[in-house]
């Protein structure tokens, strides 16, 4: 019936599967967090309003806004073709049963300025059968014509998040290895892009090889690992100069897998010396270095939890790659990984509830998720070879390298989301690895 919101969606966050839960019409169409929907939630974005100078870029906001939303996998857009009203006017009423005719249960409209190289971007959310705006206001954005992309993505996080209840991820970047050249041969330079793929830029050239970039919490530096001097070497970088330095070297020693800390003034990796691997903590600013591990075995992979107070890290320790949690001070540590095969490349949800790791088991490599203690393990792609996994801002979304078999072994990005539904490839120009998810722009 339409007076019900058939279509309510569930994120599915507790990692279930997805299914239809019938929701009441006087409440607003939203995405149930713990249950699950068999069909995306039917939603209309006309095309926005020029209200002066916008030429393309109403079109071109409209389209982005549709991409990320039902590219979620939540969101079905009903197209023009099938509206019986327009809408021409930001201001204008709305015509609520002609919406309601072709089942849409929120509808998107905006309007688009420009004046200069400034651009105004201004939209509703409606809930179509209630005939309210969700929340209450129209909202609007700001900003040069260059970054009219950030102006859909951010029309589109608060859309998605007023239905959600969840953070948005759209207004992001990502860092990545661009690739190319043979594979016995490959080249390779740090770029950055939308996190759809869209904008690339690169920061380095393709002089040496560079592997593992993370950024830091306020998305403006860089860690990552270097091989201009012959050996592996952290650098860090900032993003708006491009200016670089290596970290403290410390004689006879490799360094590499590097991270931030949460607050951004701390680097924790690994250092390899006389052919033993442990994690290391350097601050920033003292550069006072600090051993966190003290084994035989190999430590690496380290990544903070939200809070700082924990280190979640992979150890060959008892004979196998596992996954192990210690105190961010160091110490020995508690393995938490209990599944078959090989654990690797562990890395903290932003929200703190899950840790994402790279799995090989029986010949093939998986991306999971499993909670801080390690219950809940969850697999949620399978591949010749699934590796490296980053977290969006809003911890529901991972992206990841996958490298197919034959065909010299190219590698490509996916992303995928943390119940294992709308695994989807990144589109890069040429081979592409090492992702890492930005936080949402400032």
């Amino acid at each position: 019936m339409r007076a019900t919101f058939r279509a309510v969606l569930a994120l599915a966050l507790g990692l279930c599967t997805l299914t239809a839960a019938p929701v009441l019409a006087q409440e607003p169409p939203r995405i149930v967090i713990g249950s699950a929907v068999i069909e995306p939630m039917p939603i209309a974005v006309p095309t926005f309003v020029d209200e002066g100078g916008a030429g393309d870029y109403a079109r071109q906001i409209s389209k982005v806004v549709i991409s990320d939303l039902e590219g979620t996998g939540f969101f079905r857009n009903i197209g023009e073709d099938a509206h019986i009203s327009r809408i021409t006017s930001f201001d204008g009423g709305v015509a609520f049963e002609d919406w309601k005719a072709i089942n849409a249960q929120v509808l998107v409209t905006g309007a688009v300025s420009v004046a200069g190289d400034r651009i105004t971007v201004k939209f509703r959310a409606y809930d179509v059968f209630n005939g309210q705006v969700l929340d209450g206001a129209a909202l609007q954005f700001a900003g040069t014509t260059q970054g009219w992309r950030r102006m859909a993505h951010k029309v589109a996080d608060v859309v998605y998040s007023k239905i959600t209840g969840e953070g948005g991820y759209f207004d992001s970047r990502v860092v990545f290895v661009s690739e190319s050249g043979p594979k016995n041969a490959r080249l390779k330079r740090l770029a950055v892009m939308d996190y759809d793929g869209a904008n690339v830029a690169y920061l380095t050239d393709s002089n040496s090889i560079v592997l593992a970039p993370r950024f830091s919490p306020a998305g403006d530096r860089l860690l990552y690992t270097s091989y201009e001097t012959g050996f592996p070497r952290i650098t860090l970088m900032d993003v708006g100069s491009m200016k670089r330095r290596t970290l403290e070297e410390q004689p006879g020693t490799m360094t590499f897998a590097p991270r931030f800390s949460p607050d951004g003034g701390t680097a924790v990796f690994s250092l390899e010396r006389g052919g033993n691997t442990d994690i290391y903590a350097l601050n920033l600013s003292s550069g006072q270095l600090t051993q966190l591990t003290n084994a035989p075995s190999i430590e690496t992979a380290p990544s903070f939890s939200p809070d700082g107070r924990q280190i979640v890290f992979e150890s060959d320790r008892s004979g196998a790659q596992q996954i192990y949690v210690m105190p961010a001070g160091g110490g020995e540590g508690t393995r938490i990984s209990s599944g078959k095969g090989r654990y690797g490349t562990p890395v903290w949800s932003p929200r703190g509830d899950y840790i994402a790791f790279t799995k090989q088991n029986e010949g093939r490599f998986h991306i999971g998720v499993m909670r801080t203690d390690g219950s809940e393990e969850r697999l949620l792609t399978a591949s010749f070879l699934d590796e490296g996994p980053t977290w969006a801002p809003n911890g529901r979304v991972l992206m990841f390298t996958r490298e197919t078999s034959g065909g010299g072994g190219q590698a490509s990005l996916w992303s995928v989301d943390i119940t294992g539904r709308n695994l989807k490839q990144i589109p890069t120009d040429g081979p592409a690895s090492d992702p890492a998810w930005s936080p949402l722009l400032p």
